[in-house]
């Protein structure tokens, strides 16, 4: 909803007379034939006038009041409703992390487990297998009191290394834990499901896998036995745990509050900070640095809406300039009227206009015509260069309160031409 309080520049408790003063001189700074080269010129000039037909009629007034106070409760009321479903959201999000996460431990302690187990296995086996050549050595030397022809079949105890090798080997293929045949892909997608999250991080564990797998064959002695990893489940998920952790988003940040600061010229130009009072009763201070004009957002960093499981918001301020007897903001310039008589606009004379540096003389060339714009550089708002705008002065032709039969005469004779 267009506020017609701020498209006349003036407060909501604005009397009559402060209404037309400022539609009048809105009226006069926006009309078309001033502004010709704006392309927004008529809509501007038919906003302000629809605005004073409102407001200059009290019943039409106190009628767009309340429709007014209305609009902005629903508009409270809707930003209360997107705040709670936000955390509502942020819950859920928190919820399912946190199951995630639960599921992850889970994995890593069955697959500790499995580890554990298969470490006993591995150890009792290899016991067993050094426990087979120190009983057939033991059988040997009881055998050698036996005659010499009994003792030749020797050869037939080269194959012990053979033998001796043989049940690590089975060890190595036979007994595998639970998922360690399983492809990263399979592993990721039975722990948290088909989704798209899940096959992007289980393809890059691949490449990983991989990778690591290549730079230890490429590091072995040609011809050396290739390792089989038991493990690769466990650091599978080790390094899935350790890559969530890693690019684990920040909490969700709670919606930003709008608030508007009025603030004045000078201000702007001493560049001093003007409090404000939110809605909570906490007062802040908004910086007015170099590039705050009319219209500009300054951002109050975690000055914001608290909520639960969200992080704090930030407080966007936007800056309205108050009206001022003398100046009106474009932008960095500052722009004034000055009246001049039809005599000097003709001839051209030496006239003082006032700037916010003082009382300043400047030279009005001859034949001047109304609407015609002296610029006075540095003499405007800071800008976002370190700098200021421009002072522009329009002229404007001013007859004089009381008709003069001299120049009402010739104005006559130009128009109509001289008849004798």
């Amino acid at each position: 909803m267009r506020d017609f309080y701020s498209v006349l520049g003036v407060k909501r408790d604005a009397g009559a007379d402060e209404i037309k003063s400022a539609w009048r001189m809105k009226a006069k700074s926006v009309h078309p034939d001033q502004n010709r080269d704006d392309p927004d010129a008529n809509r501007n000039f038919t906003e302000i006038g629809r605005a004073y037909e409102v407001l200059k009629d009290p019943t039409k007034r106190s009628r767009y009041d309340q429709h007014r106070d209305k609009v902005e409760a629903l508009e409270r009321e809707q930003t209360i409703m997107q705040q709670r479903q936000s955390a509502r959201e942020a819950a859920e999000k928190a919820k399912i992390a946190k199951a995630n996460a639960e599921r992850i431990l889970a994995e890593l302690a069955r697959a500790e487990a499995e580890k554990a187990k298969l470490d006993k296995q591995t150890q009792a086996q290899a016991q067993a297998a050094q426990a087979k050549p120190e009983k057939a050595q033991a059988q040997t030397g009881g055998a050698q009191a036996q005659p010499q022809p009994q003792a030749q079949p020797q050869p037939q105890a080269q194959p012990q290394p053979q033998a001796q090798a043989q049940p690590p080997g089975q060890t190595q293929n036979q007994a595998k834990p639970d998922g360690a045949g399983e492809s990263p892909e399979a592993v990721v997608s039975r722990i948290f499901g088909d989704t798209p999250e899940a096959a992007a991080a289980a393809e890059t564990l691949k490449r990983e896998t991989e990778a690591e797998a290549e730079r230890a064959e490429n590091s072995e002695p040609s011809g050396a036995p290739r390792p089989v990893s038991i493990l690769a489940p466990i650091e599978l998920l080790s390094s899935f745990v350790r890559r969530i952790r890693g690019i684990q988003p920040p909490p969700e940040k709670a919606p930003d509050l709008v608030v508007e600061a009025t603030v004045t010229i000078d201000d702007l130009l001493a560049q001093k900070p003007v409090p404000i009072t939110l809605s909570d009763g906490r007062e802040l201070r908004v910086p007015l640095e170099s590039g705050v004009t009319q219209g500009h957002v300054v951002r109050l960093r975690g000055q914001g809406l608290k909520l639960q499981g969200m992080s704090r918001g930030d407080v966007a301020v936007t800056v309205r300039v108050a009206k001022n007897d003398k100046f009106t903001v474009d932008g960095y310039d500052l722009k004034t009227v000055l009246p001049i008589t039809l005599e000097d606009a003709v001839l051209g004379c030496e006239a003082t206009v006032e700037t916010p540096n003082g009382p300043l003389a400047v030279t009005i060339p001859a034949w001047s015509s109304s609407d015609q714009v002296i610029r006075l550089d540095d003499l405007g708002l800071p800008n976002d260069e370190g700098g200021r705008g421009a002072l522009a002065v329009e002229l404007r032709v001013m007859l004089w309160e009381k008709p003069d039969d001299k120049v009402t005469d010739l104005m006559r004779v130009m128009r109509e031409g001289l008849f004798l």
